[in-house]
């Protein structure tokens, strides 16, 4: 049996405000707490209200790290991508969150950092700097993330280009990626609604995919964002 050896915090020492947009953040006792409280409440309203149903659920990685990616149409997403988690593997998984969106102002920062257990990703001016202590978190081995590629909600219901953010996270590593389609959430809760509708929302987790001979550059973080949006697109419910 190993040892039990004693590291300090990679957040220690950091002030509040700046541990709640750090992406070296780590939950407390307090924290998991409050979050199994919030889980516990989604996972019931996406159940009863939107009837939640999630297929193929053993495609999910037995342990992290893993990048768990989704088309993007609603703010219902993170909820029902987190709501097909078991609960040990959502303590350890951070739903990736636009900065300017949900990390601008202190009620935000707090209800994504404590809530959602959201890490900030920098949009605007976005560089390969701005992945690297992302990608250095998540190859450790000790979490998983949870992301939309398309980098912002679809405003038609329809599909957008992947960007190059997540080849800057996998590319060159063993992590797997999870492609996951959601149908039903655009329904729900389009851009410009405040109050969801029940409208039925279904989850297909797709066989994770892995990117370890991938060149770690822009050519290769655009095959890879390429290559999963043809198998998120080939994942859509025909119409009916």
């Amino acid at each position: 049996m190993d040892e039990w050896r004693y590291d300090r915090a990679q957040d220690f020492g950091l002030p509040l405000s700046a541990r709640l947009e750090s992406v070296r953040r780590e939950g407390g006792l307090a924290s998991s707490m409050l979050r199994h409280a919030w889980w516990l409440g989604a996972c019931t309203y996406t159940r009863f209200w939107h009837r939640l149903r999630v297929e193929n659920r053993c495609a999910l990685p037995a342990r992290p790290p893993f990048v768990l990616i989704a088309n993007h149409s609603s703010h219902l997403d993170t909820l029902v991508m987190a709501a097909a988690l078991p609960m040990r593997l959502r303590q350890c998984t951070f739903p990736i969150a636009a900065h300017d969106t949900f990390f601008e102002t202190t009620l935000r920062r707090s209800f994504s950092s404590m809530m959602l257990n959201a890490l900030p990703m920098w949009r605007r001016h976005c560089g390969r700097h701005a992945a690297g202590d992302l990608r250095a978190r998540l190859i450790s081995g000790g979490c998983s993330y949870i992301l939309f590629p398309e980098g912002t909600r679809t405003r038609t219901g329809e599909m957008g280009p992947f960007r190059a953010g997540l080849g800057m996270l996998v590319a060159g590593t063993p992590v797997p990626v999870v492609p996951c389609r959601i149908d039903g959430a655009f329904a729900a809760l389009p851009p410009g609604h405040r109050f969801p509708k029940p409208a039925k929302i279904t989850l297909k987790i797709g066989p994770p995919q892995t990117f370890a001979s991938a060149p770690n550059d822009r050519s290769g973080w655009q095959n890879i964002a390429k290559q999963m949006h043809a198998i998120i697109a080939s994942m859509q419910a025909p119409p009916r």
